[in-house]
């Protein structure tokens, strides 16, 4: 008998049938003696439509409300499971994330869980119940309820996995594992067995979707084992564990892409001390996640500087940039939002050379221009133009032989 944290994506439970599936799954888990905790994302597309409403009525909603509102998409999926679960003659109970004690500071929309009183969920377990927690959600210092942001369920399930010492966390979407690249792009995509916790987050942070970063962040810091799996079909799925010394051999593991970028450039920098860092705060105190940062060679006291963030938050930077170019005494800002990023990773480019060679190398003969490149020592990120992304990705995926290992 183990306790085995399952998070249900979206699509698995997009509507009462699906709902009903997940229902019979749980169910075979729980007969065969398993304690169970079950974390529910909002139906597919719910989340997407409540955001809509809310900018039909303002341009710029309240970020507190915004959080009430869109936290309701799970508060509809999980008491339908605690039904369903019930029919099949199984004690079930569903909490919200302030009933089940996950606790964040007040960053709405996209706030950190600070702690997790989990004596609740343990008192159900302990009276035999099938747990169904809310993904996605908690409440901060004031009561109030805030969200995790996008696949903010996947950190709510390791989290809740790490905090109950669970044995297990199951991540249930609608692929069957972690892939070698998005197999919608390359067909020839395999899927992958064993990954480490650091090359799926870089994979997670490069734009990979199956996995929340911060999800991938709890589970390497306390060394939870995560299963990626399909919730449709059944399947060994993928295994994130710590690195084990036959990854190595693999020199690139992956190829991810992530179209959802933007590049701003600040023109005619003052080139002194201090400056970087007033550019950089502006943006820091507005929680924005700055990717790429590129400064080019000074020439008569001034340079540029470029970097990249989510197309998403393309627009507010370019306001806070604006802002800091008047105070710095910079020249302009550009904006250019045509841009996509493609990154190999691999645990085996520690100890391999001439991988970053052999990538320039393909990108170069296939007529692909680089603008901005970024390493690790596992990973290798190349800025191109949006329109070159799939290309891109497929001439790596092949060239690295990841659809012949």
């Amino acid at each position: 008998m183990a306790l085995i944290v399952q998070k249900y994506g979206g699509t698995s439970v997009g509507d009462i049938e699906r709902i009903k599936n997940v229902a019979k799954k749980v169910s075979r888990f729980k007969k065969e003696g398993h304690k169970l905790v079950v974390v529910l994302s909002a139906m597919s597309g719910q989340t997407d439509n409540l955001i809509k409403m809310a900018y039909q009525i303002t341009d710029e909603p309240n970020e507190r409300e915004l959080d009430m509102l869109i936290s309701t998409g799970e508060r509809i999926t999980i008491p339908l499971l605690a039904m369903a679960l019930q029919a099949l003659g199984h004690k079930a109970v569903s909490l919200t994330g302030r009933q089940s004690g996950i606790f964040t500071d007040s960053t709405y929309t996209k706030a950190r869980i600070k702690n997790i009183s989990n004596e609740n969920v343990k008192r159900y377990l302990d009276e035999d119940y099938i747990v169904v927690v809310a993904g996605f959600q908690g409440i901060d210092d004031r009561q109030n309820v805030t969200t995790l942001g996008r696949g903010g369920s996947d950190t709510t399930g390791v989290a809740l996995a790490v905090a109950l010492k669970a044995d297990l966390c199951e991540i249930y979407t609608d692929v069957d594992g972690v892939y070698t690249t998005d197999p919608n792009v390359e067909p020839k995509a395999r899927r992958i067995d064993r990954i480490s916790y650091e090359e799926m987050l870089e994979m997670a942070s490069l734009g990979a979707k199956v996995l929340q970063t911060r999800s991938v962040e709890f589970a390497a810091k306390y060394r939870m084992p995560v299963v990626v799996k399909s919730t449709f079909k059944d399947g060994p799925g993928t295994w994130v564990v710590a690195e084990e010394p036959s990854m190595e051999k693999v020199v690139v593991s992956s190829v991810v892409y992530d179209k959802n970028q933007a590049k701003l450039t600040v023109v005619g920098v003052p080139d002194k001390p201090g400056i970087a860092a007033k550019i950089f705060g502006v943006i820091a105190k507005e929680e924005i996640n700055v990717d790429m940062i590129i400064q080019n060679v000074s020439t008569t006291d001034l340079t540029d500087l470029s970097l990249t963030v989510p197309r998403t938050e393309a627009g507010k930077t370019m306001k806070l940039l604006k802002t800091a170019v008047a105070e710095i005494g910079a020249k302009d800002v550009v904006m250019d939002e045509n841009i996509g990023k493609v990154s190999i990773i691999g645990v085996g480019m520690r100890s391999h050379t001439g991988v970053a060679a052999k990538l320039f190398s393909l990108l170069a003969d296939a007529g692909i221009n680089i603008e901005m490149i970024s390493t690790s020592e596992i990973k290798i990120s190349c800025v191109i133009r949006r329109d070159d992304v799939d290309r891109a990705v497929r001439i790596m995926h092949a060239g690295f032989s990841l659809d012949a290992q």
